[in-house]
């Protein structure tokens, strides 16, 4: 879904890029010091605001790497309520973390999953106190250049292109678009399945990507819904009986739209309850969640969510009990396009594999900024 446009915050955008233009400047030029560590660090992160479905790309990483190395994640925690450097741990919740790091860290508690505002200090917290640690993950750290990242990342929703958009505010990019020159790897994410080789092209033309960088493509899979509230004998639910059942999707993401529309093609009677990125669920919102739920008109009737609301909802205790047994999520799950999941997965395990230390991936980008 675009922004829509207001032609008086165009001047506010010229000054903004500016200010962001003069920072990265600073650093290109080393004015200002970016430091680089003694581990690989991978950063996954956007130009865009918001949406670009950074966190199942950022599971998958992990999900790959941590079969052959010790993974540590390190993020902000998006409106957490805690300062400072924090480990998650069995007893960690939204409020001290964030509800994207404890959403991975319930998908993987092996995984050293940190957060802190500072992401120097806190990739140095990693490595003093976690010392196994083989590479880090630097969840949304495109934008923060005072670490010096050996792989870089970027995400662009294929509805939204980067290159189509404009700077904030008028529209919904961090900084110019001439800056995913610091990524070694472009993602296209949330594509279609069914591009054609002209329209492949067409896209990268389009992204003009360097010699030096790679572009891959990436689907958005919704697997079976899993329940938010775990209850014995109870197990996911498959999307099978669809003229029967009536669905309450909620959602607190900043586009909701794709699955919106996959619900859609499988369910007749949808209700739609959208909130803001990252929203607090209050005692007034469950009420009306679950007015929605009971005037339902299909005999089965089911709230769907994603796995990130999940995370929050978990947290309430103002939850209808006869609603808790029809709460589920939706997983998300990535897939390549056009065969290239192997060689994607053998670029991010053999950069680690092959550099001890937090080098750059690519010598001629190097040569390439000089």
């Amino acid at each position: 879904m675009q922004k829509r446009r207001c032609i008086l915050l165009y001047p506010l955008s010229l000054i903004y890029g500016l200010i962001t233009e003069i920072r990265n400047f600073l650093f290109n030029t080393g004015i200002i010091k970016s430091h680089e560590l003694s581990i690989p660090i991978i950063c996954v992160g956007n130009i865009t605001a918001g949406g670009t479905g950074k966190t199942p790309h950022t599971e998958y990483i992990a999900g790959l790497l941590r079969k052959n190395f010790k993974v540590a994640l390190l993020s902000r925690g998006y409106k957490r309520k805690t300062k400072g450097f924090l480990l998650a741990h069995k007893g960690s919740s939204v409020t001290d973390i964030g509800d994207e790091p404890l959403q991975v860290f319930r998908k993987y508690p092996d995984l050293t999953i940190a957060v802190d505002g500072n992401r120097v200090r806190g990739a140095r917290k990693i490595i003093q106190e976690r010392p196994e640690t083989n590479v880090i993950l630097l969840d949304d750290g495109f934008q923060h250049r005072r670490l010096t990242p050996g792989l870089s990342i970027l995400l662009s929703d294929y509805n939204r292109l980067m290159t189509r958009d404009h700077l904030l505010p008028f529209g919904n990019l961090r900084e110019s678009t001439h800056n995913m020159s610091r990524a070694d790897i472009i993602i296209i994410t949330k594509s279609p399945r069914e591009i054609t080789p002209m329209q492949k092209r067409i896209l990268t033309k389009e992204i003009r990507k360097a010699p030096y960088q790679s572009l891959y493509f990436t689907v958005l899979n919704y697997s079976d819904p899993f329940p938010v509230f775990e209850e014995k004998g109870k197990s996911k639910l498959f999307m099978t009986s669809t003229e029967e059942t009536g669905i309450v999707l909620v959602t607190g993401i900043a586009n909701p739209g794709p699955l919106l529309d996959f619900l859609k093609i499988k369910y007749k009677e949808i209700v739609h309850l959208s909130f803001r990125d990252h929203h607090e669920y209050s005692e007034k919102d469950m009420d009306r969640i679950y007015e929605s739920w009971k005037n339902l008109k299909k005999k089965s009737r089911f709230v769907f969510t994603t796995e990130k609301d999940a995370v929050r909802l978990r947290e309430l205790s103002n939850i209808q009990e006869s609603l808790k047994s029809s709460l589920y999520y939706i997983p998300v799950v990535i897939d390549f396009l056009y065969d290239k999941k192997t060689e994607f997965d053998n670029m991010i395990s053999g950069y680690v594999r092959k550099n001890k230390r937090n080098n750059r991936i690519s010598e001629r980008k190097r040569h390439h900024r000089s």
